[in-house]
């Protein structure tokens, strides 16, 4: 690979698959690294005066009649009222309705998008999106520059990042910062898998604390501001543009 055509055809296969395959040339491997790390510099570019944020999970699938749709999006609104960045997956569905909410509001709304083959198209209601192409950048910013997060009703996506967040805050990767699952008879045979954890000691008791199930927006809000706005007395980080890098305020 030592001319440009010879980097363009790796670009191109560049994806987790490849990766995935097993070890490769050394020169291979560092190229994959630095499109890695593109993709996180795209990100903190892009993201680097949006916070503090509130990031919402779930599904792509759920369209506009459907009563989680409703919620999101009214929950999208309280969080920017007050006074948070939504922050969201940037596609359709659950994603839309909150970003939505939040537009509705006067509010902020971000997101970060990734490419895929189907679903994953940016919705029109974010200020400001970015499109990653590697899902471990994308789940990496969806929770940096979050102080509180929201799981609505999902599929194996939603479930990844739920889990994923509980473990940064049980093993002390991140702050303590709430998680509010949404939809208690969405939810409900994943909260019996976590009972059933907690009796075969495989998690403790105390892991059942790091979240709250709830089907009320005004609680889950409430528990936001408690445990987020207020344990955390958030202010936004007086961060200097710098302009030869073309860096402005969000606003």
């Amino acid at each position: 690979m030592s001319d440009n055509k010879s980097f363009d055809k790796f670009m191109e296969k560049s994806d987790e698959i490849y990766f995935l395959e097993g070890p490769r040339s050394r020169r291979e491997e560092f190229l994959f690294t630095l499109r890695v790390l593109i993709d996180f510099i795209k990100g903190f570019r892009a993201f680097h005066f949006v916070g503090p944020c509130v990031t919402v999970f779930g599904s792509a699938r759920l369209r506009e009649d459907n009563i989680h749709y409703s919620t999101a999006r009214l929950l999208g609104r309280k969080i920017a009222d007050l006074g948070f960045t939504v922050m969201t997956g940037g596609g359709p569905g659950i994603m839309e309705a909150a970003n939505r909410g939040a537009r509705e509001a006067g509010g902020k709304s971000v997101g970060c998008n990734i490419e895929l083959e189907f679903e994953q198209t940016p919705n029109s209601y974010m200020d400001k999106w970015v499109t990653f192409k590697y899902f471990l950048v994308r789940k990496t910013l969806l929770m940096k520059y979050s102080y509180a997060f929201v799981v609505m009703p999902g599929g194996a996506g939603t479930m990844d990042e739920l889990f994923q967040t509980l473990t940064l805050i049980q093993t002390k990767k991140i702050r303590d910062f709430p998680v509010v699952i949404m939809g208690s008879k969405y939810w409900k045979n994943l909260i019996e898998l976590l009972d059933d954890f907690v009796k075969n000691k495989t998690i403790s008791e105390e892991d059942m604390k790091l979240f709250i199930v709830t089907d009320s927006v005004d609680e889950a809000i409430e528990h936001i501001r408690k445990y987020a706005l207020e344990k955390f007395k958030l202010e936004r980080k007086k961060i200097k543009p710098v302009k030869f890098l073309g860096e402005r305020y969000f606003s």
